[in-house]
């Protein structure tokens, strides 16, 4: 499978992350105090598919839900239950859209306020990942290559005492969820070793972080839901974006 895709597919994957960053954007305003992971699921859907688009993690083997929900010290690919949401959670929704044949991925961390001084602490570790991001997607382009996004990643988030989560990665996405290349958030190895960056990639930018130690294990017995093995809490931050000549373009906007 070519990791540069044509124009046409990027047309296909332009509109299917501006139908994810909508959507996306209205879930996240509707995490309040009360609202169950499982309603939101279901609002996901519902817009996805007016929109013209179809849950992209519903293609996934095994999967039955919109998006994935995590909660607090929930890392990654947490079931919606029908825990409700409550004050002082941290909330991480990720999602997927399938449109005409191709992918888009992104997620989003917030914290549902409860105006305490825990807030503070909570509000600069999400700070952090939103900054990692943000850098990073800044070094993604044409000539550079794979490990200048991981150091990037990795400098931000543990200059601020947090940690990597290091056995999960962000990916290349196109007409699969996950596509070679894989995009760590460390730097592994001699940096002129790691994949090029060319016009045309596709590929999903994740910042997978902890309050506390990286280590991570499998909560319960659903097969998917992932949580730090400290307790601590953890936050995800995603784009989908599009390597060109110039600067990156953010295709989940």
């Amino acid at each position: 499978m070519s990791l540069i895709k044509d124009e046409k597919a990027i047309v296909k994957m332009k509109h299917a992350g501006k139908i994810l960053a909508s959507v996306l954007t209205t879930i996240v305003k509707e995490i309040k105090p009360g609202v169950t992971e499982l309603e939101l699921d279901k609002l996901a859907e519902r817009l996805i598919l007016e929109k013209g688009g179809e849950p992209g993690f519903k293609k996934v083997k095994g999967y039955h839900h919109t998006i994935c929900v995590a909660t607090n010290n929930v890392v990654v690919h947490g079931i919606p239950t029908t825990y409700k949401i409550q004050k002082g959670d941290i909330v991480c929704i990720d999602c997927g859209v399938y449109y005409k044949g191709y992918h888009t991925d992104m997620a989003e961390t917030v914290l549902v306020k409860e105006n305490t001084s825990s807030d503070k602490k909570k509000e600069m570790f999400l700070e952090t990942g939103k900054l990692a991001l943000e850098k990073a997607i800044r070094v993604a382009k044409a000539g550079n290559r794979v490990g200048d996004i991981s150091k990037t990643i990795q400098e931000i988030v543990e200059k601020d005492g947090y940690s990597i989560v290091r056995s999960l990665v962000g990916h290349g996405v196109g007409k699969e969820l996950h596509e070679k290349p894989e995009i760590p958030g460390y730097l592994i190895g001699d940096i002129r070793k790691t994949p090029l960056l060319k016009p045309g990639m596709t590929i999903a930018v994740e910042i997978i972080y902890n309050m506390g130690r990286s280590d991570v294990v499998y909560k319960g017995s659903d097969g998917w839901t992932i949580q730090t093995e400290d307790g601590s809490l953890s936050g995800v931050f995603e784009r989908t974006i599009l390597i060109t000549k110039g600067d990156p373009v953010i295709l989940t906007a």
